[in-house]
């Protein structure tokens, strides 16, 4: 066994991760970033298309490009990169990670921890579809892997199941590929993406986008080659007769993200909604010297939170590393109109960043951020859906001004 100790370990090497690791190292904490895959740069690496960077470089760069620029910062820095490593365990008491690798296993102590492992892709065979075992059903994930890093053609005629952005945007890289797209489906009574990817992805491609349908059955010998899909009432449930059979070779999927967190599950506290790691305004979780960010807490929309939200992570973790003191936490509750929010806690001293989504689309509504009685922020009137997240960050001063706060409540209204 390879013994190595570091100040600061951060496990995955993607946007979070590697935002984590520039935010210590530039404070003169030794670090080391940890990755399963051969190269840095996460999920970016295989999105070649743009969108990126606006937030956090101030211009608009594609997947590779966000992740380069990002690498290019850690030049001359004190980060040290271990590449195609995978998390055994995590021994507490001891502070130190177990990782396995080619040459064997290694163990790496650290003074604090920053776990930013991503998220992964909701399976085909957890979406209980009845049908034959046939090839040709991919996640949006697997055939963006095969399309823009591989090369390979993955079908003729396609059907998209749900309207996540990722979903979206493979939807108009097929159709550039040459693969005929017949329709993306969404279960919800709304898209699942961002207004600009419906436009963009869907609208200017003239793919028809059907609301309230899902798919009930996929049919084929060895290939899929046929699809049943049923549009759904306001309870989800199958309206008969609303069948339609879709003649399609391939079966993108696009039904969600799932924070990759089971290995973390018997160290810190997780969200038993989201799985999500449950953190405070510092990124901190329920152990002292661990921290977590990016898609493995709650999933974002765009990279640019997700890199500033490891920032965080790395800042506070290398306040603790030098101090190693932790301070008192407030509950934050979730009021009416909100679906999902983090973080969970806000710490003294700190500032409050929130990140949220309408738990249903709604038409009218203000963002309100209270102290006990006492209002923090409340935004303009507007519409709020759920596909888009919401940001707002709050000054520390401004809540210490209000003095003894029990708990803060997030509400649309």
């Amino acid at each position: 066994m390879n013994k190595i100790s570091c100040d600061l370990l951060v496990i995955g090497g993607g946007a979070s991760g590697i935002g984590a690791a520039l935010k210590a190292a530039k404070e003169g904490v030794d670090v080391i970033v940890v990755e399963r895959l051969n190269l840095a740069g996460g999920i970016l690496n295989q999105c070649i298309h743009n969108g990126f960077g606006l937030h956090y470089f101030k211009k608009e760069l594609t997947g590779p490009e966000y992740a380069a620029n990002l690498l290019s910062l850690t030049k001359d820095l004190p980060i040290k990169f271990l590449f195609e490593h995978f998390l055994l365990s995590i021994d507490k008491k001891s502070k130190t990670a177990y990782f396995t690798s080619e040459k064997g296993i290694n163990a790496i102590s650290c003074k604090a921890l920053v776990y930013s492992a991503g998220a992964r892709e909701r399976p085909f065979g957890s979406l209980l579809i009845p049908g034959d075992r046939v090839s040709g059903i991919y996640t949006a994930g697997v055939a963006q892997k095969f399309i823009n890093i591989e090369n390979r053609v993955i079908g003729k005629r396609a059907m998209v199941l749900g309207s996540g952005d990722i979903g979206l945007i493979m939807a108009r890289r097929l159709t550039l590929e040459g693969i005929e797209v017949v329709a993306v489906c969404e279960r919800m009574p709304y898209p699942g993406g961002l207004s600009r990817n419906i436009n963009q992805c869907l609208k200017d491609f003239g793919i028809p986008l059907l609301l309230s349908t899902t798919v009930t059955e996929v049919r084929g010998d060895g290939r899929l080659s046929e699809v049943i899909t049923s549009e759904l009432d306001e309870n989800y449930n199958v309206i008969e007769g609303s069948q339609r059979s879709w003649s399609v070779d391939t079966l993108v999927l696009s039904v969600g993200l799932v924070p990759s967190t089971t290995l973390m599950m018997d160290y810190v506290d997780i969200d038993s909604r989201t799985r999500g790691i449950i953190v405070d305004s510092t990124m901190n979780t329920s152990v002292p010297w661990i921290f977590s960010s990016g898609n493995c807490v709650i999933i974002y929309d765009l990279v640019d939170y997700v890199t500033k939200e490891g920032e965080i992570a790395g800042r506070y973790a290398t306040q603790f590393i030098k101090e190693g003191k932790t301070k008192k936490k407030i509950p934050i509750k979730k009021g009416i109109g909100v679906g999902i929010t983090n973080c969970a806690y806000w710490v003294e001293e700190t500032d409050l960043p929130l990140y949220l989504r309408a738990n249903k689309p709604i038409e009218k509504g203000r963002l309100v951020v209270r102290a006990g009685n006492s209002i923090l922020y409340e935004g303009k009137e507007q519409a709020f859906i759920p596909s888009e997240m919401v940001h707002k960050s709050i000054k520390s001063e401004q809540i210490s001004k209000i003095g003894n706060i029990e708990n803060i409540t997030v509400e649309i209204i």
